[in-house]
């Protein structure tokens, strides 16, 4: 409770002054390093959180990533920051390269507002494309919460947080499919249901039928199971 406090708090000061922000620098201070103060890190303590890390890639030197988080003297945690204004989808391939040299086996990528952690479930010391853990911090919810807890000082265990991405990495994905489906049902998805419940030939106008009726019946599912949960 008191973690989802704290995040609710952090939440409520963005919206009030991203407005006032106007750099990438003013995101950090703002928004992202108390986030990090959030998880449990001393932000002033040069052993648990270093900014600037330096991540030379190869022959090029000085490359810097904009924050390290040590425990033991290992980094378990990189994050790169951006301007809260800023979309994500065009800065992760930087991320990727700060995530081989580093050897770290979580990254965290941040414009202060959307967050996105990876790992590397695809190929060992390979930052995967897909994050398995991303959530908009003015509209976080209790589930979300609990996975943010999972990388508290006090809580982190990377065996555990890695078993667990591979489920929430693959559940989002598929709830992503569903919600797809859900709104305009592709043929696949149509005949799928079609096949077991008609006993006639899937014809192109019988096909046009069922993936009307198949969205009708999806959406009195749901509505069904939410009445259920309800009541």
């Amino acid at each position: 409770m008191e973690l989802q406090n704290q995040l609710k708090g952090l939440a409520d000061k963005i919206e009030q002054l991203k407005d006032k922000i106007e750099t990438e620098e003013a995101t950090k201070n703002a928004f992202v390093m108390p986030f990090i103060n959030i998880l449990g890190y001393d932000i002033f303590n040069p052993t648990e959180v270093i900014p600037e890390f330096t991540a030379d890639i190869g022959l090029k030197k000085g490359e810097k990533v904009d924050y390290a988080i040590f425990q033991n003297g290992v980094p378990i945690l990189i994050i790169e920051c951006k301007n809260w204004k800023q979309d994500l989808n065009v800065h992760n391939s930087q991320l990727f390269r700060y995530f081989h040299v580093t050897k770290t086996r979580f990254a965290l990528l941040t414009n202060g507002i959307e967050y996105r952690f990876y790992t590397d479930l695809d190929e060992t010391n390979k930052m995967d494309e897909k994050p398995f853990l991303e959530f908009d911090i003015c509209k976080i919810k209790e589930p979300i919460v609990n996975e943010i807890a999972k990388f508290h000082k006090s809580n982190f265990d990377v065996d555990k947080i890695v078993n667990n991405a591979s489920s929430l990495k693959y559940t989002k994905e598929i709830k992503k499919l569903l919600a797809k489906e859900f709104l305009e049902p592709s043929y696949d998805f149509v005949r799928h249901f079609a096949n077991p419940v008609y006993s006639g030939r899937l014809t192109e106008k019988v096909m046009e039928q069922f993936s009307e009726l198949v969205l009708k019946a999806t959406n009195q599912f749901i509505s069904e199971k939410v009445n259920d949960r309800l009541t």
